[in-house]
């Protein structure tokens, strides 16, 4: 197969985060599958390849710029980054959904989400599809402190935290009129806000995890890609009351997996999430429906999807090497004047009919 290059801005300083993490996991555990690497194009850093270096050593002509395989990620700049690529094997591993932008026939997509596959499943319909969920790194399924998870161990002092909201995401409603009830009745809020080295013993130490993304994705016009926060809570034990926006449907299910979130009223949230708090055994989904749950998004499990797409995708990008033309979805205005005409001929007297009168 291919070896692969990852495209992203860069893995340092205020690009840090949540989805660069998901990128760089994945890349390292591809590794273990072809030869991988990280290939930043923003910013340069060192003892790692820079994209508009690789693309003036490697002109499209020769045969070394046919022989990777690039993964573009980057949201709203991945038309950019498919302008510079063209020409080259190249596949969209697609998180959040709904930045508007049209994919070349031919591009195969890796859909983070049964959301975000399905949104390409209507808006690519021609292109290869393949769903690689985001894999839960080996730490929270080796420390979560879950019920069944024996070789966690517990944070000393138990858990402290009877709620633990994570600011980043959250929507007013959770932090302006949630957590000052929630505290006037007398539960031990904690808001995290900034970087925590260790995200494990934090989720440990907490009974219940809010996670309201509903509103930030909403003004930010595109999809929750995945949503890890409230599955790594899962993995830790801890009950979850969260919003069922986009990605989140995928492992959340309300009464199941998690609990919703502004469910109606106010005191319906502040009485739910207190019973929750005084008995979280009694809030927990079920043991074993939780471990297939992480099962499923384990890296083992993750490389074996990863396998079937790339092998897939290297045969897809074989059969265009050879000249085969890519299949190309209608355009919309085609689509839409099929119908019309389907209707007006539906509408119109046929020509026999006109005949006989």
């Amino acid at each position: 197969m291919r070896p692969l290059r990852f495209l992203v801005p860069g893995t340092s300083g205020r690009l840090r985060g949540g989805g660069l993490l998901v990128e760089l996991q994945t890349a390292r555990l591809l590794q273990q599958l072809l030869s991988t690497e990280v290939v930043t194009y923003r910013q340069r850093e060192e003892g790692r390849p820079f994209l508009a270096d690789l693309l003036r050593a490697e002109p499209l002509t020769g045969p070394a710029a046919r022989r990777v395989l690039w993964i573009v990620s980057w949201g709203f700049e991945v038309p950019r980054q498919l302008r510079a690529l063209r020409g080259r094997p190249v596949a969209y591993h697609a998180h959040s959904s709904g930045y508007g932008f049209c994919l070349p026939p031919g591009v195969p997509v890796l859909a983070a989400s049964r959301n975000t596959l399905g949104y390409w499943g209507q808006w690519a319909s021609r292109n290869p599809l393949f769903l690689v969920p985001n894999a839960l790194a080996p730490m929270w399924h080796e420390r979560g402190d879950r019920p069944g998870n024996l070789g966690a161990v517990p944070v000393p002092g138990g858990r402290s935290i009877d709620v633990l909201v994570q600011r980043r995401k959250s929507s007013a409603y959770v932090l302006e009129r949630l957590v000052p009830a929630l505290r006037a009745r007398g539960l031990a809020v904690t808001v995290q806000d900034g970087w925590v080295d260790d995200l494990v013993t934090l989720f440990n130490s907490a009974r219940v995890v809010l996670y309201d993304s509903a509103d930030h994705w909403r003004v930010s016009g595109v999809s929750e890609g995945f949503g890890l926060p409230p599955v790594e809570a899962l993995a830790c034990g801890c009950v979850v009351f969260s919003s069922f926006n986009h990605a989140l449907a995928d492992s959340l299910d309300p009464g199941g997996m998690a609990h919703q979130i502004g469910a109606g009223t106010l005191s319906a949230d502040v009485e739910r999430i207190a019973a929750a708090a005084a008995d979280p055994a009694a809030w927990l989904p079920p043991p074993r429906q939780l471990e297939e749950l992480l099962l499923e998004l384990s890296e083992p499990r993750l490389l074996q999807r990863w396998r079937y797409a790339l092998e897939a995708i290297n045969a897809h990008l074989d059969r265009l090497e050879a000249g085969e033309p890519p299949l190309r979805a209608p355009a919309l205005a085609a689509l839409r004047w099929r119908r019309w005409r389907d209707r007006l001929g539906r509408l119109l007297p046929s020509g026999r009919s006109r005949r006989g009168a």
